[in-house]
């Protein structure tokens, strides 16, 4: 179904479809990976896997550190087995094949990245570009073991905005409220960096979520880790190249340049020009994708 729909000579976008590790064995989830990847096409990557280490914030069921919750809710969720985890990195580096990760609590992202580091010593890989997906929690000691494990991250922006209230007086509190999602300091350490809306639990909007990231403002008005805040440049790279380069789709498209693909956003406003506080409302005129315009009007 999917072959067929993103062949459709009006379809407009391109997807890239993970396995995800759920109701299925890691070696049969490899052999699964394996045999999708030569099926890919210029619009559907297929071949890469997705697994789901614990829960939400908001939900209570995300693994976190001490002291917990906040509102001193019970400790969160392990959606798999520690052994389970090691065995998908393993697996995944032995045969080359991309693991994105979801972790929102820094106790599951520190397993997360206890497992990579002992899969990685059994195989080396040099650009795997293993992604970390939300980590909304974690520190700066984290995001130095992923600059050193050569992973990439893609943080919730958008969280801040449509539950950052909400974190700073019951899930995690003031001080760790403050530090969620840390553009800033992720850049910092020199992780390769993406954001995202996580549709459908947020909108689909890149310049809405790039907003989040410069802005960090919550729906009450709070801004929300002034520290954490990153530039307009920062935020569109972020939502442009930073997002290819997580996908190891650099090499064609995520920027204008000779030899990409012909993939790119028409704009009515200069987002370099309207500031960071009109950064959400930047006017799409359409897009283009692989040299064919999509005018946003004809949607």
């Amino acid at each position: 179904m999917m072959l067929r729909v993103t062949g459709e000579p009006d379809y407009p976008v391109r997807i890239v479809a993970m396995r995800k590790l759920q109701n299925i064995g890691v070696p049969d989830l490899i052999d699964r990976a394996i045999e999708l990847a030569p099926l890919s096409t210029d619009r559907l990557r297929l071949g890469s896997v997705k697994m789901v280490v614990d829960g939400s914030i908001q939900g209570f069921t995300a693994r976190l550190r001490w002291p917990g919750y906040y509102n001193g809710a019970p400790e969160g969720l392990w959606y798999l087995p520690p052994e389970q985890i090691r065995d998908l990195y393993r697996s995944a580096l032995e045969h080359g094949i991309q693991v994105h990760t979801h972790t929102n609590g820094d106790e599951a992202t520190e397993l997360a990245l206890d497992c990579i580091e002992e899969a990685l010593r059994r195989h080396p890989a040099p650009d795997h570009r293993l992604t970390m997906q939300h980590c909304q929690l974690a520190d700066a000691a984290l995001f130095r073991r992923m600059r050193a494990l050569g992973l990439c991250v893609n943080l919730f922006s958008n969280h801040i905005f449509y539950w950052g209230d909400e974190h700073y007086a019951q899930t995690v509190g003031p001080e760790r409220a403050e530090r969620m999602n840390a553009c800033a300091t992720a850049l910092a350490s020199g992780v390769p960096t993406a954001i995202h809306s996580d549709a459908p639990i947020t909108p689909l909007g890149p310049l809405f979520t790039a907003w989040c990231a410069v802005n960090r403002r919550t729906a009450s008005g709070r801004t929300l880790g002034e520290r954490e805040r990153i530039g307009v440049g920062e935020a569109l790279h972020a939502i442009t190249l930073g997002a290819a380069y997580t996908l190891k789709l650099d090499g064609e498209i995520g920027s204008i340049e000779c030899g990409k693909r012909a993939d790119f956003a028409v704009l009515e406003d200069d987002p370099t020009e309207i500031g960071a506080d009109g950064l959400r409302d930047v006017r799409v005129w359409g897009t283009v994708q692989d040299g064919r315009v999509f005018p946003a009007a004809d949607i």
